[in-house]
């Protein structure tokens, strides 16, 4: 993905696809090949909290409704230590974000309930006793509420919601009292008209944004009336900006809260920064900052620290900011310190893939270990994400977790000695894991199965890791995935996977795209080319300026080292890609000639018009040195749109219609219009209201008509398979 440059159902018989089947003793041919449709099955774990005594652990789980073509959520537990399958814990089919209360005898959560009269209704926060029962509402906040945080002593939440807006106050209810001021009995008008002052209006997925609406930190007591009434709702913070997820001091006195305090944050290269607020309100102090932003931030156990993300400028700036770990004294004015100025990788990052888990969060941040010595973090290196214990002193670094696989997200016990950690790898889409804390010898072990009962049918192939060296000697990481039933004296068509991006990155994580492509019989080539994460700052914004350029060089070099292996037929190759890999897509069939067919996904095929319509801005030199005008050569020769006639290769266009990262006024529907002026093979397949997260939480029947698409596209150039369904008609 194209991503912004300041910085992630109730029945009895459902325990029964938790069964922890062990591997059948029948050989891989006996399996069968995954499909697209397997997508349906597919149970997702998310954002896993353990008990404060470390006992057990709720999670969110994840499934696709096939026949409401939806993902429905519901909150299971299961102990820590395996003994027992898990169990739904609430009923709701929209139920997420469980939080533990300090005494573990309660989980807070958030659900949104079932429309009204056909009518959504907004996302409240719910309790539920660990002793039983349906959960019961705890607010009515009149545009909903998120982000629960216990209180030190579990009398009190604290929350994100909104305030009401004042209509009668709003710049839009002037505006209209203006125009019907000239006739009293003008009939009364609701305006839909929208006055556009920032830069940055529309977000992809959001859609437009309210200026005069902000999201506060609010809390609500715990303790609700023996009539049921729901307990007052208190607004702590107030004012122009948004404040983030609160997090209590440990005397629960005060919340503190990351914001960015800037009307226009476009033109500045700061982003957020660490505020305090009394708990019972007033005025709002700022604890820290750097140059750059802040991401998640944590209190030390004795509350005098504070430990967070963030990314920092460089002087000039540039295109790639690589996470860091800090640390802070909590009080005004303090100076962060960098712990991990001497570790060149990417801090509180991820791998990217098309199975993290939809509409449920991840869960993780940053966590102290009890004696405050330490804090742990999820970290990515070289196509991995493991836990990492860095000294709060000297930074120095241990591993918590280690493998060739991604954990995606995770939490910890109160005493900070056990870890659960949701994992997943090339041929598992995530699991529950337990991990002792103090020994990374010990075998973390398994506690949730949830897709067992169908991958003990499936032929998954495993991905080949192999490195090479490109045209100047940088070393390039990549991954080959053959067919389940490879036979080396064959000669197999090839798919290029491209990520998106830039600044991300493949790896070990499980990806269905790939596996199908490859149980239809493709070798499917993923690489992580110069721009790409988890290789260190420099690797990362050695693109700064060449995008794309020398990136396409490290992809062609790869295709050509899989070549020499002798099984892929060079004639028969496709390329693809989504966000910025769809940019490569576009790039790389106006450089080359030697792919058969490709499908280039919310792409960019002219820069200058992207820079004035995505909904983020470019407003300091990060790809570009200057904007459009100023530097129109720039923007052209880098522009896919510019080489088109160049163009042989058969090209698909995938687009989503409500994209507002990449609007496909400026990608494919730009592609496509020019190939069809020039004659060439092209076809634009259009996706209502998915935005430019269709490949991965978009509709489950149009993640799987998008996957159907592509291979279908290169079953019919690169497999010779008859079709009708691109002709002219």
């Amino acid at each position: 993905n194209i991503r912004m440059i300041r910085p992630r159902w109730y029945s009895i018989a459902l325990p029964l696809l938790f069964l922890a089947a062990a591997p059948p003793a029948n050989r891989l041919a006996d399996r069968r090949p995954i499909t697209e449709l397997d997508l349906f099955k597919f149970v997702w774990v998310a954002d896993p909290q353990i008990s404060p005594n470390g006992s057990q652990v709720v999670f969110v789980r994840v499934n696709v409704n096939e026949d409401k073509d939806r993902y429905e959520t519901q909150i299971f537990v299961v102990p820590s230590d395996g003994s027992a399958q898990p169990r739904p814990l609430t009923s709701g089919k929209n139920d997420r974000s469980p939080r533990w209360s300090p005494g573990g005898r309660e989980i807070a959560f958030v659900r949104t309930p079932d429309p009204v009269d056909g009518k959504s209704q907004p996302a409240q926060i719910y309790l539920i006793s660990m002793d039983g029962g349906e959960g019961r509402a705890l607010t009515n906040a009149h545009t909903g509420a998120s982000s629960p945080v216990w209180s030190p002593d579990g009398r009190t939440i604290a929350f994100n919601s909104s305030p009401k807006a004042d209509s009668s106050s709003s710049a839009q209810a002037k505006l209209d009292s203006l125009k019907n001021a000239t006739d009293s009995t003008q009939k009364k008008h609701v305006s839909d008209v929208r006055v556009i002052t920032r830069a940055q209006y529309r977000w992809n997925g959001g859609g437009y944004t309210d200026p005069t609406l902000h999201n506060h930190i609010w809390t609500v007591p715990t303790s609700i009336a023996p009539t049921g009434a729901l307990p007052t709702l208190r607004q702590i913070t107030f004012g122009d900006f948004d404040e983030g997820e609160p997090v209590w001091s440990p005397d629960g006195s005060k919340l503190y809260f990351t914001s960015n305090r800037n009307f226009e944050p476009y033109y500045p290269t700061t982003g957020a920064d660490i505020y305090a607020v009394p708990a019972s309100g007033g005025a709002i102090g700022k604890i820290a900052s750097i140059d750059g932003s802040i991401g998640t931030i944590a209190l030390s156990p004795d509350g005098k620290r504070i430990a967070f993300t963030g990314a920092a400028n460089a002087k000039p700036v540039r295109s790639y900011d690589q996470p860091d770990l800090f640390v802070t004294d909590a009080t005004p004015g303090s100076t962060p310190r960098n712990l991990t100025t001497g570790y060149d990788y990417d801090v509180e990052s991820g791998i990217g893939s098309d199975q993290h888990p939809p509409r449920a969060g991840n869960g993780g941040g940053v966590i102290w270990a009890k004696d405050g010595k330490s804090v742990v973090v999820v970290t990515a290196e070289n196509g991995r994400a493991n836990l990492k214990r860095f000294s709060v002193t000297d930074g120095k670094i241990d591993s918590v977790t280690t493998g060739d696989h991604e954990v995606v997200s995770y939490t910890a016990s109160s005493d900070g000695t056990k870890f659960v950690t949701l994992v997943s790898t090339p041929v598992s889409i995530g699991d529950l894991h337990v991990v002792d804390a103090n020994s990374v010898r010990a075998a973390p072990r398994q506690i949730t199965h949830v897709n067992d009962v169908l991958f003990n049918t499936l032929a998954l192939a495993t991905p080949e890791e192999f490195w090479y060296k490109s045209f100047d000697g940088k070393r390039i990481q990549g991954w080959i995935l053959k067919p389940p039933q490879f036979d080396a004296s064959k000669k197999y068509p090839l798919i290029l996977e491209i990520h998106g991006g830039p600044h991300t990155a493949y790896g070990s994580s499980f990806t269905h795209e790939f596996l199908w492509m490859a149980a239809k019989g493709y070798v499917v080539l993923y690489t992580n080319p110069r721009g790409s994460t988890t290789y260190g700052q420099d690797f990362g914004n050695i693109i700064q300026f060449h995008y794309p350029g020398d990136d396409y060089k490290d992809l062609m070099i790869g295709v050509d080292e899989v070549l020499k292996r002798g099984y892929v037929d060079s004639t028969r190759m496709g390329v693809t890609g989504g966000s910025g890999g769809g940019v490569l897509t576009n790039w790389t069939i106006t450089q080359t000639h030697r792919f058969a067919a490709a499908a280039s996904q919310r792409s960019i095929a002219d820069w200058a018009g992207w820079w004035y319509t995505a909904d983020f801005t470019l407003f300091n030199p990060t790809w570009f040195r200057a904007a459009p005008w100023e530097d129109p050569k720039d923007y052209a020769e880098r522009s896919a749109i510019t080489h088109i006639a160049n163009v042989t290769t058969p090209l698909m266009l995938i687009e989503g219609e409500s994209d507002m990262r990449t609007p496909p006024v400026n990608g494919g529907e730009a592609m496509f219009r020019a190939l069809k002026y020039l004659h060439k093979p092209t076809v634009m397949v259009r996706f209502p209201d998915e935005t430019h997260e269709l490949s991965r939480s978009g509709k489950p029947w149009h993640r799987v008509e998008r996957l159907r698409h592509i291979v279908g596209w290169f079953d019919k150039y690169l497999q010779g398979q008859a079709t009708t369904a691109y002709d002219v008609r």
